[in-house]
């Protein structure tokens, strides 16, 4: 016959440490779990702040910009696209120097090593002293910038292999589309360095944007705080369009909205 189980003292101090040493384990592996969810580091939310600068437009990026820090940050009509895109990067910025039948076999060295210094997000911004009607980049080039993740170039120049480059659909801005060389006639001057692209000074690490209606640049200390009005910006804009349908008015419209 089974006898009745007796909760005595003992089995009370059993039952405590055993469950102190479950509660123990639960509340280590929390800490773990915490510990290995760290909070993102600078380069996933400088990721996420590109994905956002792509999704606005760049004429609301460029008002916002012109609002809050009262610069001209576009670039000019000249500045042009080789076939329709849309993207935003980190620029990395590269000067050439006229130096006019130099014989040097590594003058433009540090002009490919810079494309090899960069990766995921970055944007080529060159400026080509007078190079209007110089080619700063060709096929080779934004062939390498493709592989390294690049989001497209801005040339301060010219730009060839036009058709190579659509082909592998790599994004080029630049003032025009000449089949010549910087070879024998440039020299690398430096990289991560200001410069001035279509008139709009440029600094390593700002923000470059473009899509069909241009090329904007966005100092980095501001770049927070100029997402923000943008996107605000983009919201009042598409809102408006249904608006003005339905009443008519765009002097209406814009009384609603505040944003012309």
């Amino acid at each position: 016959m089974n006898k009745p189980f007796i909760f005595t003292g003992l089995h009370f101090v059993s039952a405590f440490f055993v469950f102190a040493a479950i509660l123990g384990a639960v509340s280590y592996a929390g800490r773990s779990f915490r510990a290995e969810a760290a909070p993102p580091n600078p380069s996933q939310s400088e990721a996420k702040l590109i994905a956002d600068f792509r999704r606005v437009e760049v004429a609301s990026v460029s008002d916002a910009v012109e609002q809050l820090t009262g610069k001209r940050m576009y670039m000019s009509h000249r500045m042009r696209p080789i076939f329709t895109t849309k993207f935003a990067g980190f620029a990395r910025t590269v000067l050439l120097k006229k130096d006019e039948g130099n014989a040097d076999p590594g003058a433009l060295n540090g002009m490919l090593q810079a494309i090899d210094d960069g990766s995921t997000d970055s944007v080529y911004v060159m400026e080509v002293e007078n190079g209007e009607d110089i080619a700063g980049m060709g096929g080779l080039m934004g062939t390498a910038m493709l592989a390294r993740g690049y989001a497209g170039a801005v040339i301060d120049g010219g730009v060839r292999d036009v058709a190579y480059l659509r082909k592998i659909e790599f994004p080029v801005y630049a003032t025009g589309i000449v089949p010549s060389t910087s070879v024998h006639h440039y020299r690398f001057a430096g990289s991560q360095i200001r410069v001035t692209c279509d008139g709009v000074p440029v600094n390593a690490g700002d923000i470059v944007a473009a899509d069909t209606d241009g090329v904007v640049v966005v100092p980095r200390v501001e770049a927070e705080k100029v997402l923000a009005l943008a996107q605000q910006m983009d919201f009042k804009e598409h809102s408006m369009y249904a608006v003005i349908e339905q009443m008519k008015s765009i002097v209406e419209a814009v009384k609603k909205f505040g944003r012309i």
